[in-house]
């Protein structure tokens, strides 16, 4: 009797889940659907297609993408947790991210069709390629610093053409990469890079300053239509509450970085522009990294500041206002040496230290007193600076020597600072 009951009681539950699975998706409606969530019927006006293949070979997949298109909303949402997969190893998880938010990117198609007289609806592509600054790019083989003035994203405030000619040698979406110039690139190569360059430089700079060189940005995968793909990280804002020797890591991990991003042997100055606590994360590791790269700028310290040409508005077209403002950031001239660090200090580094390490004995006090001197923008940059190497030398005695920082273990049972 009890095996009779059982069996039934198994059945009705086979009936029950399958009842409640939705129906399935038409593979023609799916195609269409993931098309237009990546932003693919947008193309040419997009970033690239060089990892396209694995989203419609359901190699990159997040839970929702395989449910029916209504139960996927992406009116709020810019970036989705995603699964990865490559044939050198299993599924790792990454970031899908969008090039603006959703309501952002409409007003900026509307003011594509708009320029061109053209009302809300038109062929984006047809207006962009009919400008006289694609026109430029048409028919140079070079990328020259005149071809982007204008465009607001932070690196070309100061474009130098060693500048330029790094964006083109290290451009993922071209076959033949390594060349600075542009003679391999079809017109729709062209368009795709100037579209990215004006609205989002986060794909670009992963190429141009890759992880595996030793620079502190996640490892760049690709993009489809208007998405692309990057390395998944843990948002530093959850390490707010942990123990104060994690929080002093990732802190001096934090002033380390950024010295290293003004300070290296390519003389390129990488400074911030903004900072929030959501542009850096860590890994598995305890390495801390840049996630965000849009606000960042690039000062050519080899080649020095271009001539300032903001006040000529004949360099501002359609171009120029893609991100929603058409609004120029200011001229190389006014970044202080010390730019990055008091914006560090400020929005995110009195977070990870406070006054409760001090009074609980764990954190000395002469910490906050070189925190408020670099947060303190009436300060000399001299001073900031100071301040600056004061700070990592007390947080470096309070870095542990343990396998949980895997990043510099065991190297660390080695070093006298430990």
């Amino acid at each position: 009797m009890a095996g009779i009951w059982l069996k039934a009681w198994t059945l009705y539950l086979i009936l029950a889940l399958g009842a409640s699975d939705p129906p399935p998706v038409p593979q023609e409606k799916l195609y269409d659907f993931k098309r237009n969530l990546l932003g693919l019927d947008k193309c040419n006006a997009c970033i690239g297609t060089s990892i396209c293949k694995k989203f419609f070979k359901d190699e990159i997949r997040f839970e929702r993408w395989l449910t029916a298109p209504p139960n996927l909303s992406t009116a709020d949402e810019r970036s989705y947790e995603a699964n990865y997969t490559d044939s050198t190893a299993g599924w790792r998880t990454v970031v899908v991210s969008h090039l603006m938010s959703s309501h952002l990117q409409q007003r900026s198609d509307n003011s594509i069709c708009s320029s061109a007289g053209k009302g809300k609806s038109c062929s984006i592509e047809a207006v962009l390629r009919a400008t006289p600054r694609f026109q430029r790019w048409v028919h140079s083989n070079l990328l020259l610093p005149s071809m982007v003035k204008g465009l607001a994203t932070p690196m070309l405030r100061c474009p130098s053409q060693r500048l330029l000619d790094r964006i083109v040698r290290r451009y993922f979406e071209v076959i033949d990469v390594g060349s600075v110039q542009m003679k391999h690139f079809t017109e729709k190569d062209k368009l795709r890079l100037l579209y990215t360059l004006a609205v989002n430089q986060q794909a670009l700079i992963l190429q141009m300053f890759p992880g595996t060189e030793g620079w502190p940005f996640l490892r760049y995968h690709g993009s489809c239509g208007r998405v692309m793909v990057w390395a998944e990280s843990t948002p530093i804002r959850s390490l707010f509450s942990s123990l104060l020797e994690l929080r002093a890591d990732v802190a001096y991990q934090l002033l380390h970085i950024t010295q290293s991003l003004s300070s290296n042997s390519l003389q390129f100055n990488l400074f911030y522009t903004n900072v929030t606590e959501d542009m850096f994360g860590t890994l598995e590791d305890g390495r801390v990294f840049i996630v965000d790269t849009g606000t960042i700028g690039i000062i050519d310290l080899k080649e020095g500041y271009p001539p300032d040409e903001r006040l000529q508005t004949k360099h501002i077209d359609v171009f120029s206002c893609l991100t929603g403002s058409c609004e120029q950031p200011p001229p190389c001239e006014t970044v202080r040496a010390a730019q990055s660090f008091i914006l560090l200090c400020k929005h995110v580094l009195h977070n990870l230290l406070g006054p409760n390490d001090v009074r609980s004995h764990q954190l000395p006090r002469a910490a906050l007193n070189e925190l408020t001197i670099c947060s303190d923008q009436s300060q000399s940059d001299r001073r900031i600076m100071d301040a600056v190497q004061a700070l990592k030398n007390i947080l470096q005695s309070l870095r542990p020597c343990s396998p949980l920082y895997g990043y510099r273990y065991p190297e660390c049972l080695y070093s006298d600072k430990f």
